[in-house]
C-alpha cells in the first residue's frame, strides 16, 4: 500500500471579523497518499486556498479559529509551534502560489531566491546551492539555466515565472506539493505544459500533489481523486472517472457544463451556474447550494450529509436527489438544456 502522507479530519477554519464569523472551511476531510494527485475544485470563495494555506500553517492569526486535525505523517500540523512548522514548511510540504509575479521578490534574482530556500533547510555552502538552483531550473524546462539563474523576475515571461516558482517549491524534494491555481493567467498552451510538468516532477520526486483550481478541465488528466468544494465544504468526492462520468452533485454538473467541449458543435456561449456563491458569514439553511440549484425541493431545507448514495462507497456527495433521478436529468443539465 502507498504511504499515507496527509490525513485531514473535519477541518474547520473560521475568521472573526467586524461583520461576523467567516466559516471559510467547514468540516473538510480527505487523505493523500504518496504518488497520488488530489484535485480540489470549486469557484472563488469556496475555501480551496484557505484549506491549502492552513495545511502549511499560513493562516495563523489571533482572529483565526481552528478545529479538527491535519495529520502529516502522524503529526498534527495544527498543534505544531512555529519552529516545528518552519522545519516542515518548504522542506517536507511546499506550495506553488497562485501569482508568481507577486510571490517572487522583484529585487532579488531568481537564483538567489531558490538558493535561499535551499540554504534555509540544508547544510551546504552557497556555491553548492547555486549549482542545485541551476539543476532545478533545467528540470523545470528553463532554457540556458546557467545564465537565466541570474535574471530577475521581470525578465521572465509569465510561464517561465511559474516554472521558477515550481523549481523553488521543489528545492528540498518535498513529500507533499500544493499547487494553488498554478495555471492562472496563462494561455492554454502554457497551462498544459505546466500541468504536464507537475505530473512529471511528481513521478521524478515520488511526491504527492494537491492541485487547486476552479476548472475541472485542468485536473482531467493529472488527478487521481477529485474533491469538489462549495461554501467551505466538500460537496462531492471520488475517483476522477467517477466524478467526471457519474457526477452526483448538481453543483458539479454546473462546473462540468461550463467547460468548453471540442467533441460537440460550438455553442454561442458557455453555460454558467445561476446566482452567486453564498456569504460565508450568513450561510443558507439546509443544502448550501439550494438557492442556486434548479432541482431543489422541500427536503433540501435540511442539511445533507456527505455520504455515498450509490453503489461505489468511495464516491460521496451532499445531495438529497435520488441517484436514478439524477442520472436521468444531469445530462440535460450539463449540456445546458435545463437552466443551471
Amino acid at each position: 500500500m502507498a504511504e499515507r502522507l496527509l490525513e485531514v479530519n473535519d477541518l474547520k477554519v473560521q475568521f472573526a471579523t467586524e461583520d461576523g464569523l467567516v466559516r471559510a472551511v467547514d468540516g473538510v476531510s480527505f487523505n493523500l497518499d504518496r504518488g497520488k494527485v488530489l484535485g480540489i475544485v470549486g469557484e472563488s470563495g469556496s475555501g480551496k486556498s484557505v484549506t491549502s494555506l492552513t495545511l502549511l500553517g499560513l493562516t495563523r492569526d489571533q482572529n483565526t479559529r481552528f478545529e479538527g486535525e491535519i495529520l502529516y505523517k502522524g503529526q498534527d500540523v495544527l498543534k505544531m509551534n512555529e519552529g516545528q512548522l518552519q522545519e516542515v514548511r518548504g522542506n517536507e510540504m511546499s506550495m506553488i502560489f497562485q501569482d508568481p509575479m507577486t510571490s517572487l521578490n522583484p529585487v532579488y534574482t531568481i537564483g538567489a531566491q531558490i538558493c535561499e530556500s535551499i540554504l534555509t533547510h540544508e547544510d551546504i555552502d552557497k556555491r553548492a546551492a547555486r549549482r542545485r538552483s541551476v539543476e532545478l531550473l533545467k528540470q523545470v524546462g528553463i532554457p540556458n539555466p546557467e545564465s537565466r539563474v541570474d535574471d530577475y523576475p521581470h525578465q521572465f515571461s509569465g510561464g517561465m515565472r511559474q516554472r521558477a516558482m515550481i523549481a523553488m517549491s521543489l528545492a528540498n524534494n518535498p513529500d507533499v506539493l500544493i499547487a494553488d491555481e498554478p495555471t492562472t493567467a496563462l494561455d492554454v498552451t502554457i497551462q498544459a505544459q505546466i500541468i504536464d510538468l507537475i505530473g512529471r516532477l511528481k513521478d521524478d520526486f515520488n511526491s504527492a500533489v494537491i492541485l487547486i483550481t476552479h476548472d475541472l478541465g485542468v485536473v482531467a488528466d493529472i488527478a487521481d481523486d477529485i474533491a469538489v468544494m462549495y461554501a467551505g465544504r466538500i460537496v462531492e468526492y471520488g475517483d476522477k472517472r467517477d466524478v467526471f462520468y457519474d457526477p452526483q452533485m448538481p453543483y458539479t454538473w454546473g462546473l462540468l457544463g461550463s467547460i468548453p467541449r471540442l467533441d460537440r458543435p460550438k455553442q454561442e456561449r458557455l453555460h454558467s451556474i445561476a446566482g452567486l456563491p453564498p456569504s460565508l458569514i450568513n450561510l443558507p439553511q439546509g443544502c448550501k447550494f439550494r438557492p442556486r440549484c434548479p432541482h431543489a425541493f422541500d427536503k433540501c431545507m435540511e442539511e445533507p450529509a456527505l455520504i455515498s448514495r450509490i453503489e461505489k462507497q468511495s464516491h460521496i456527495d451532499r445531495c438529497w436527489l435520488e441517484p436514478d433521478y439524477k442520472r436521468s436529468i444531469r445530462g440535460k443539465t450539463i449540456e445546458g438544456d435545463v437552466a443551471a
